[in-house]
């Protein structure tokens, strides 16, 4: 082989090795959430800090630059008189009650024109007790696209949740009913 041919493979090397890892932002994001969730021992056992899927540092790495737009829209009206998060339940286990996560399961799918669909399913009832006969893991699809050479969540879809429950499009009602004065309810959980 000639060395114009060892220099062109050498050069095209790291391109062709270099594809976005799609999995990595939601790994993160579920790391996130199992340390958020994890059972504590007794009641008085000191919880570890909560980690904010929205906190300035994932909204740098792990979001899409239009998600954040989203995102920073809706927090001007948060949930709360105190301030901070939009959502009046966490948007990853899609409640405001939950167990520790269990049965943590991550699907990646088949990447297309720089986007591919991770889906997780996970318990987070089975300390609730009796569950009705067709209950099934919580399941969230994250949207993920290649950005500016990195992947990144897009959006996140929670089919149990009515029509799918975009989470960027609750954070558009959200920032539109802020605006108006009103009030944006959460989706309904299809449970």
């Amino acid at each position: 082989m000639s060395r114009f041919g060892l220099v062109a493979l050498a050069v095209l090397f790291p391109v062709a090795v270099h594809a976005a890892d799609f999995k990595a932002p939601v790994t993160e994001i579920m790391s996130a959430a199992t340390n958020n969730w994890q059972d504590m021992g007794t009641d008085s056992d000191t919880p570890p800090p909560y980690v904010d899927y929205f906190s300035d540092d994932f909204l740098k790495r792990l979001y899409s630059k239009d998600f954040v737009t989203k995102y920073r829209a809706a927090a001007k009206f948060p949930a709360y008189d105190d301030g901070g998060s939009p959502f009046d339940y966490d948007p990853i286990i899609g409640g405001q009650d939950g167990c520790a996560l269990k049965d943590v399961k991550t699907t990646e799918g088949q990447p297309a024109n720089g986007a591919e669909d991770v889906t997780v399913s996970f318990d987070n009832s089975h300390c609730f007790g009796e569950r009705a006969p067709d209950w099934k893991p919580e399941t969230l699809v994250f949207k993920m696209i290649e950005e500016d050479g990195h992947a990144v969540i897009d959006d996140i879809e929670r089919p149990s949740f009515e029509d799918g429950a975009s989470l960027k499009k609750e954070m558009v009602e959200i920032a539109e009913a802020g605006a108006n004065g009103g009030n944006v309810e959460a989706p309904e959980s299809a449970e």
